[in-house]
């Protein structure tokens, strides 16, 4: 990459509210468009966690009408408690929710993704270019410059994941299942009161282990197209298509970490969390060794919504950030001229 002339070093004419303005409408653009695709892996997840673990099976005409945990009464008979709906697929999923919930529930917890999605992409864009433009002159001339995009996105997204995990987990569980806010708050208050504060960042580890090579691929496979097929300011047609490529191969990769991210954030209000092994039952690589000895596929459970999601959502923020920020240098290229 140092063979030719170092790539992205025109941020000095943007100033930090600038790149925050680019970023937070890429967020509130992508979060509209990939919560309904993000509510339908989140069930789908959901499901396949339900399926693996101990179940009952209710029959009625030799189809499954419904499936839930059971529990001894001490009766003989297992405690039922009303199932969710069955899906039997992504196109499925969204029919089904649909017609169940109602299409609004497409958007469910969006309010919070907004909250979570801006922010977060604030820190995480902002770190990214600060940090990238100055790896990039100090390691231009070096044989280390081609690890710059992959040092400057696992960094600038342990940023953003930190701040935003226990809001990420209000989301998730919002996704899971149908629930009104008050639901949450009670899941998130028993939570706190058995685990501490600390426990709203459940999930942070496979959050860190699923985002961080996601950033690395990601922002590597961007800059590598930007760098040989692009420009400094590419156009809105080049971003889109390399921001779609580069997600999708992101996401397909590091499906199996967000299906272990799921599985452990939808805990929150269920009894797990209350048992004396649930410390050791749910970590992240005792949850991802269980996933995989039950059933090696299931790790991939939401590749196509996620893809679908990951790959339009990663288009859309890239190239409304990338305009946004073309945007802004004309508009300083113009009031430089007239000063």
């Amino acid at each position: 990459m140092h063979a030719k002339k170092t790539p992205g070093l025109v941020s000095s004419d943007l100033n930090s509210l600038q790149r925050m303005t680019s970023s937070s409408t890429g967020a509130l653009l992508t979060a509209l468009f990939v919560t309904p695709l993000d509510v339908v892996k989140v069930r789908l997840q959901t499901q396949q966690k339900a399926l693996m673990s101990n179940m009952c099976y209710v029959r009625c005409n030799t189809i499954i009408d419904q499936f839930c945990p059971c529990e001894n009464t001490g009766r003989g008979l297992p405690w039922l408690q009303r199932p969710p709906v069955l899906y039997e697929g992504t196109l499925d999923a969204f029919a089904k929710i649909v017609q169940t919930e109602g299409l609004t529930s497409l958007w469910s917890g969006l309010p919070t993704a907004l909250v979570m999605a801006i922010p977060a992409t604030v820190i995480y864009y902002t770190t990214y270019d600060q940090l990238r433009n100055k790896l990039f002159i100090k390691l231009e001339n070096t044989k280390y410059v081609a690890f710059v995009p992959a040092i400057s996105g696992s960094s600038a997204r342990i940023c953003a994941v930190s701040v935003i995990s226990p809001l990420d987990i209000i989301t998730t569980k919002l996704q899971s299942k149908r629930m009104n806010y008050g639901d949450i708050g009670k899941a998130v208050k028993d939570l706190v009161e058995y685990g501490g504060y600390f426990s709203l960042w459940r999930g942070f580890i496979p959050s860190i282990m699923r985002d961080v090579p996601f950033s690395v691929i990601y922002w590597t496979n961007y800059e590598y197209l930007k760098y040989n097929f692009g420009s400094d300011e590419p156009s809105f047609v080049f971003s889109f298509s390399a921001g779609a490529i580069s997600g999708s191969i992101a996401a397909f990769f590091t499906v199996p970490f967000d299906v272990v991210k799921t599985h452990r954030q939808i805990e929150i209000g269920e009894r797990e969390i209350y048992t004396e092994t649930s410390g050791q039952q749910f970590k992240t690589c005792a949850t991802l060794k269980k996933i995989y000895q039950q059933n090696p596929f299931a790790l991939f459970t939401g590749i196509v919504p996620r893809i679908i999601k990951v790959a339009p959502g990663c288009a859309i923020m890239i190239s409304t950030y990338e305009c946004g920020k073309s945007f802004f240098r004309r508009r300083n290229d113009v009031q430089l001229r007239a000063q």
